[in-house]
């Protein structure tokens, strides 16, 4: 038997030991139409719970950049007959932490409490509280949206803000995920703008919630009815569409620092798409390898053009990018960018070389055990597979399909998502 064969064999075998201690996810759906998943974890004394609903950045109305960002942040701000001080030392007194984020495609809530009743429960009140009767206090919105105005201000001086401000507007001109909070369209919110927000976007027609803890399957449902049945009986509506590929362009903006800020991208691949394997393993060898990786090893090692330079993909609900990014003297910008260029070129004309692969593998396969080694990984794992509809056996199957990578299907893949004449190049900072 060959050295890949063999190999290829112990990946297989290996992906299969993780896979047995993956956990099994129960999926239903309640009866306000909410999906829910759940994972029964006995480990520790623990509850972790998160709802998404389909209310990030990419769903802000025309004109009104920076709606979902202020929705979610004044959630917890004010609910029910709670302000936002006694919300706060509630979840004090108890040991319980309410949380979440925003991002392009979602909103989220998220909490973690002790299993025993005495607490789980009057925290659930809270949650429940906060997700079904917000208020959008008058003086807490003036004063988060005043927070959220200086916010802006201060990351446009900043060169790292403004390259990636540049770069997603670059990337998808004229679609949601390239719109950007300013201080004007912020400016121009009401307090009716957000409630608005909140009724449509945070229904639980479009939620989904995931349960992570020590419940048996007749109280996760119950916590599940409990929790969506105060949602809005709103419609989010469809998702944005794809975006249209960039035609290759470079921007340059000035800027006083010392330091140049290059990225360079293109959308590349959405939540759930076969290629998002052979991009992960792929991806490992070109810049996402940290010292092992060619970008790390041309640009930095050989060079010294740059302390750090990485690669990722960023898969969304629509294509999501690809991205390079570094910081470097400005003297020495043209060459660390002609240097990443030449890299990229070579690595999407040959793919990774077998040992490489190999290597790119057996670090990717054997790390995956400490993405799921908590109940809030887990959480966090279990949330991405129900928001985004990904199938019950991703988890099991994950590491399988990273061994079964060729460097063929590295090659194939990168071809069709990383097209040099769609690549957008932002450069900030550069003489």
């Amino acid at each position: 038997m060959g050295i890949s064969k063999l190999f290829a064999g112990l990946c297989v075998l290996l992906a299969t030991q993780v896979a047995l201690a993956a956990p099994k996810i129960e999926h239903w759906k309640a009866t306000s139409g909410a999906r829910v998943y759940f994972v029964e974890n006995h480990a520790l004394p623990i509850l972790d719970i998160q709802i998404d609903f389909p209310a990030g950045s990419a769903r802000d109305p025309a004109g009104l950049a920076g709606t979902a960002a202020l929705t979610h942040a004044l959630l917890d701000l004010g609910a029910g007959d709670l302000d936002e001080t006694r919300i706060a030392s509630r979840l004090a007194d108890l040991g319980a932490r309410l949380g979440g984020s925003t991002d392009l495609d979602r909103a989220s809530v998220s909490l973690r409490t002790l299993v025993d009743p005495e607490v789980r429960e009057p925290a659930l009140d809270i949650m429940r509280t906060v997700l079904g009767a917000p208020r959008f206090p008058a003086e807490v919105f003036e004063r988060e949206k005043a927070r959220t105005l200086a916010a802006l201000k201060e990351a446009l001086t900043r060169p790292e803000s403004i390259a990636d401000k540049a770069f997603w507007a670059a990337l998808y001109p004229g679609h949601p995920y390239g719109a950007q909070a300013t201080p004007e369209s912020v400016a121009a919110l009401t307090r009716n703008d957000l409630e608005a927000f909140y009724r449509r976007h945070y229904a639980a027609k479009g939620a989904s919630l995931a349960i992570v803890g020590a419940l048996s399957r007749a109280e996760a449902e119950a916590l599940a009815e409990r929790l969506t049945s105060v949602l809005p009986a709103g419609d989010a509506g469809a998702p944005p569409g794809d975006p249209l590929l960039p035609v290759a362009s470079e921007v340059r903006l000035a800027h006083p620092a010392a330091q140049t800020h290059v990225l360079i991208g293109l959308p590349a691949v959405r939540r759930g798409d076969p290629d998002f394997f052979p991009l992960l393993v792929g991806n490992y060898t070109l810049g996402g390898g940290g010292f092992v990786s060619r970008l790390m090893k041309e640009v930095r090692d050989k060079r010294g053009f740059a302390y750090s330079v990485h690669s990722y993909f960023q898969p969304l609900a629509q294509p999501g990018p690809f991205q390079i990014g570094l910081q470097t003297k400005k003297s020495q910008a043209a060459d660390a960018v002609g240097v990443v260029r030449e890299v990229l070129a070579a690595f999407l004309a040959d793919g990774p070389s077998e040992a490489e692969l190999r290597a790119a593998q057996q670090n990717l396969v054997g790390g995956f055990p400490l993405r799921l080694d908590s109940n809030r990984k887990l959480l966090d794992n279990v949330a991405v597979i129900g928001f985004y509809g990904l199938p019950l056996d991703w988890l099991d199957r994950y590491s399988e399909r990273i061994a079964q990578v060729t460097v063929a299907d590295v090659k194939a893949a990168f071809a069709r998502r990383v097209r040099a004449g769609n690549l957008v190049t932002v450069v900030v900072g550069g003489e």
